[in-house]
């Protein structure tokens, strides 16, 4: 049969799905890349800036919450019991104010309590933001010099109570610094993880709007349905993503150009941030895959409701839900980040929406790296659903395919004619 006859009413494509989606693909970019339009979207992130600084005071709450950093108690029995007692007695009036408290299990060691308490924080055992030895009436805390100053006084308050001292006369306590802990490590981790979260969605936020006018014009002047009737509809949708997530790849090459010049300009120092688990390498591919997965998986979802859209006023009109829905997600996700491993944060990898930007918080945080297989290969199945099912709609919806759709669309739109 001639590849040009027809079955069903549409022509059948002579290229392959993946060959027709590079042709769109290829064109799509070209057309964006080149226009003016384009160098007014690169000054986009300025805006955007501001947000960034509005969000620092939440960021810093939802930081708190997932430390939890616990202050080790390591004296003798006794001395430990009462640390204990006291402690639970002033968190039940006091909840939050009071850090948690735990016995520490000190293994054999040759030095003193003291050394062995240094060992531990420096080796990062545990979650212990500092540790206490001596006595309730002496008091030793070792940290680091931000966990030192920040818990000191909560340590003097429950020593006085351990010891039964009026509260107005509290121990002195002596202080042992160490460079790191085990909690200094996981806020710094938590920071990175932050920080990346709000990167990813600001990223998403500003380049996945873009398709959601992307079939408007196209529907207008019928060039939709010349493609429509050349290749397969998953092939337009496919390659119009690809081709605007091109597009926000030059974008970001852009930004990052500009934001590496001027931090090499300001003469900052980049040794400062925290290191994520993975390491910086495949902490920032892992960074480059979650964005596009992000916007592949929002944009497959934009580009079917944009497609539905006959105007722009339309598409303007959807574009407040869109935003809110982008904001529940990211909310979600940061909402699940504060409490690793636990359902909420196994519910957010999941949910495909929410995935990229929980998965790369845990990148952050963990260093386990199975997870991150098994959850790309969910995105990637979630966006082939996805596109596959915006092009079916697409075509029922708005195409007509058929020749009882298309008869079926004249009788909608237009009167039937008088009998003759």
């Amino acid at each position: 049969m001639n590849p040009s006859d027809t079955s069903g009413g549409h022509r059948k494509s002579r290229l392959s799905l993946w060959s027709a989606a590079f042709v769109i693909a290829r064109r799509d970019f070209q057309a964006i890349l080149f226009s003016r339009a384009f160098l007014f979207f690169l000054l986009g992130p300025v805006f955007l800036l501001a947000v960034g600084a509005l969000s620092s005071g939440v960021g810093s709450q939802i930081r708190d919450e997932a430390i939890e950093a616990e202050v080790g108690i390591a004296m003798s029995a006794p001395d430990t019991a009462a640390m204990l007692a006291a402690h639970k007695a002033l968190a039940e009036q006091l909840g939050r104010a009071m850090p948690p408290m735990v016995a520490v299990e000190i293994p054999r060691h040759d030095g003193t309590l003291q050394q062995a308490a240094e060992t531990i924080l420096e080796e990062r055992r545990g979650n212990y933001a500092a540790i206490v030895t001596g006595s309730p009436s002496a008091p030793v805390m070792t940290g680091t010099l931000d966990q030192l100053r920040r818990l000191g006084g909560s340590v003097a308050v429950v020593a006085a109570a351990a010891i039964g001292e009026a509260p107005t006369r509290f121990p002195e306590i002596a202080t042992r610094e160490v460079a790191t802990s085990g909690a200094s490590a996981k806020s710094s981790r938590v920071v990175t993880a932050q920080i990346s979260q709000m990167l990813l969605f600001l990223l998403t936020m500003l380049l996945a709007g873009m398709v959601l006018s992307n079939l408007v014009e196209e529907k207008g002047n019928k060039i939709i349905e010349v493609l429509a009737a050349a290749i397969p509809m998953d092939a337009v949708f496919l390659g119009k993503l690809f081709a605007m997530l091109g597009v926000s790849m030059v974008g970001i090459l852009v930004w990052g150009s500009v934001a590496g010049l001027l931090v090499l300009a300001s003469g900052a120092d980049l040794g400062a941030l925290p290191p994520p688990a993975v390491g910086w390498p495949l902490f920032l591919l892992l960074g480059v895959v979650y964005f596009s997965m992000g916007y592949l998986l929002l944009g497959s979802i934009f580009l079917a409701i944009g497609s539905m859209a006959a105007t722009v006023r339309e598409v303007q009109t959807l574009s407040m839900p869109v935003t809110m829905l982008q904001l529940l997600v990211f909310f979600f996700a940061s909402y699940a980040m504060a409490r690793p491993g636990s359902p909420m944060e196994v519910a957010a990898a999941i949910f495909p929406l929410s995935s990229p930007f929980a998965m790369m918080a845990r990148a952050a945080q963990m260093e386990d790296l199975w997870p991150h297989a098994l959850a790309l290969l969910w995105q990637v199945f979630a966006v082939a659903v996805f596109i596959k099912a915006g092009a079916t709609l697409f075509r029922k919806r708005v195409m007509k395919s058929g020749p009882q759709g298309a008869a079926g669309k004249r009788r909608f739109w237009q009167r039937k004619p008088a009998a003759g």
